[in-house]
């Protein structure tokens, strides 16, 4: 973010969409030339949104003119009349929310937050567990959307966070804490459902496969003891599921049934029929003891629940490449408070560093912040920025990147970018944008998945009436009614596309592979040909020596005693090119003499 110290009376703030930028630098180059601009006091480029906020003296300098600047730099700026803002200032709702559980719960929040008025976009990931609503201010503010999202079922959380500190780290530790507490307490309750369940479906299918229950057992000679039991086993699998029924009813008669309420109605319908022959055999009709289906619901209960714990467990792996690209920025910075690297040095939370102060970072740690060095000199590995293995000399005067690694200098920088508005932080806020984007298939998968649940009730209802109708009986018909009811699940539809974006786009970051969301990803597969803009991109990512030549002054020497004492000079030096060269005498199996004084020359090499 670009600012400038002067007086801001009588600036207005305005928003503006920009088109062209393709990486961090191009955001930056549109703030620093902005803000340099007369009349501009304030401005902040968004490279993931391709969005400006900018404040300035219409007085001094107009949009038109900024927008030319824009276009000068090889982009184009359309800024947003007050009437499309909202006094010039839209909204963007960042939310977490709880509740969802299938595709039909996500698409339903999607169409409820879209028909109230002044949401402009509504955008819901079911694996990430967030929602992205940009509105009107002038028309409806966050409460009322978030009222909206609860009247539908489901319970959020604001998930933007201020950018004064690395409070996105935070934040994301704390949505990884508690999606750890949620997979175990499911662990745990899927573990007590089957150990519930698996007795149960012995107790009640054994017969088929030969086995026989003793007589104070067996329904034809105690059918009460073999209901009861069966009864005693099914009951506490249904308590451990009761989520489906406390969720999926309460959606059911609102008129917005999702998975739940095909669980909590077909295994339910099983369970309460079953309950009432129980009740049937202590009035004295022995023969309903042949028609009881505990494992119907209890079997089927226990089995999404173990679905749905496989599932969140691979959802919560999905965000171990944002976490690894956050591990990359140190939790503590050394703050210079007289600005000198022999003065006085304090050690401090990485949220506490503000723009302008002056920072020291010793050889082996990583930058902390973005910013310029002041004083020192060093090489600095950028790889994780740049995908070059080579490590990048930095002196006085050059920039620096939060989570670039300091190799052999001390540097002395002043802090130019914190917070969420470094490049590190920026790219993981892309990244977590790609994995909650949808592809445009996706919005065929949750426009099916809406009509999918009440489709399939409504065709349970019908195959179950109809084979009752057509003489099959009552017990087969439910049968019928609670297959149709559990088995047509449309997860596994609504889950597909969302879940394939998370994995990809989070298997890209670690590879270092960026994708903007899932629209690109689906592009992707059409491709036929690719362009690459430097060779460094389709090599492994470390040199190897390749060839030995020997100048003028060294004909007639040897060669492997040469390499010796080179990679003998270079095992020192944690330089990429000193491992390649040492590795290259390891292969020729020579055995590099020891090196008495060492010095390593940043940018430069040894001596």
């Amino acid at each position: 973010m670009a600012e400038r110290a002067e007086n801001a009376a009588g600036a207005v703030k305005r928003r503006a969409r920009v088109k062209g930028m393709s990486c961090a630098s191009c955001s930056s180059r549109i703030e620093r030339v902005l803000g340099a601009a007369d009349g501009v006091a304030q401005v902040s480029v968004s490279l993931p949104a391709e969005t400006m906020e900018i404040s300035f003296d219409p007085a001094r300098v107009t949009e038109a003119d900024l927008a030319a600047h824009v276009k000068d730099l090889g982009f184009e700026a359309t800024f947003e009349t007050p009437s499309e803002s909202g006094a010039g200032e839209p909204g963007r709702l960042n939310l977490a929310i709880e509740g969802m559980h299938c595709a039909a719960c996500s698409a339903r929040i999607e169409r409820v937050t879209r028909a109230l008025p002044g949401v402009t976009h509504a955008e819901v990931s079911l694996p990430a567990e967030t929602g992205l609503f940009d509105f009107d201010p002038g028309q409806i503010d966050p409460e009322a959307i978030r009222a909206a999202i609860r009247d539908a079922g489901f319970e959020t959380r604001v998930a933007e966070s201020g950018a004064a500190g690395y409070d996105a780290g935070a934040e994301f530790e704390r949505q990884a804490e508690e999606k750890r507490r949620e997979l175990a307490d499911q662990r745990r309750r899927v573990l007590w459902a089957w150990a519930f369940a698996a007795p149960l479906l012995v107790l009640s299918m054994g017969h088929m496969v030969g086995m026989t229950l003793p007589a104070w057992l067996a329904p034809d000679t105690a059918p009460l003891a073999f209901a009861l039991a069966q009864a005693a086993l099914a009951l506490p699998v249904a308590w451990l599921g009761r989520h489906f029924y406390l969720r999926g009813l309460p959606l059911l008669l609102k008129g917005a049934p999702n998975m739940d309420s095909l669980v909590a109605m077909g295994t339910g319908a099983a369970l309460a029929y079953s309950l009432a022959n129980t009740v049937g055999i202590g009035l004295g009709h022995p023969h309903l003891a042949h028609e009881l289906y505990y494992e119907s619901g209890a079997v089927l209960i226990a089995m999404i629940m173990l679905g749905k714990y496989f599932e969140l467990r691979s959802r919560q792996r999905t965000s171990d490449a944002v976490k690894g690209l956050m591990d990359l920025s140190p939790e503590r910075a050394v703050r210079l408070p007289d600005g000198r690297a022999d003065g006085r040095q304090e050690e401090v939370p990485l949220e506490q560093v503000r723009v302008g102060d002056v920072l020291l970072v010793r050889p082996g740690e990583r930058v902390p912040v973005d910013g310029v060095v002041l004083s020192g000199r060093s090489s600095v590995d950028e790889s994780m920025l740049t995908g070059e293995p080579i490590p990048v000399g930095k002196a006085e005067g050059d920039a620096v990147s939060a989570g670039t690694l300091n190799q052999n200098g001390a540097l002395t920088l002043r802090a130019a970018k914190v917070g969420r508005d470094t490049m590190l932080a920026r790219i993981v806020e892309l990244v977590r944008q790609a994995q909650g984007s949808k592809a445009p298939i996706a919005e065929l998968a949750d426009t099916v998945s809406f009509y999918f649940v009440p489709a399939v009730m409504g065709i349970a209802v019908l195959a179950g009436l109809g084979w009752w109708l057509s003489g099959a009986g009552f017990p087969f018909a439910l049968r019928i009614f609670v297959a149709v009811m559990v088995i047509a699940c449309p997860c596994a539809m609504g889950l597909a596309t969302p879940m394939s974006i998370m994995v990809a786009a989070g298997r890209g970051a670690q590879l270092g592979v960026l994708f903007k969301g899932g629209a690109a990803l689906q592009a992707a597969a059409r491709l036929d040909a690719v362009v690459f803009d430097k060779t460094g991109t389709l090599t492994l990512g470390r040199p190897e020596l390749t060839e030995i030549r020997l100048l003028d002054g060294a004909a007639g020497r040897d060669e492997s005693a040469l390499l010796a004492l080179a990679a003998g000079a270079e095992s020192l030096s944690e330089h990429p090119l000193a491992r390649a060269v040492v590795q290259a005498a390891g292969i020729r199996n020579l055995t590099p003499p020891p090196a008495e004084d060492f010095e390593a020359v940043p940018g430069r090499g040894v001596r």
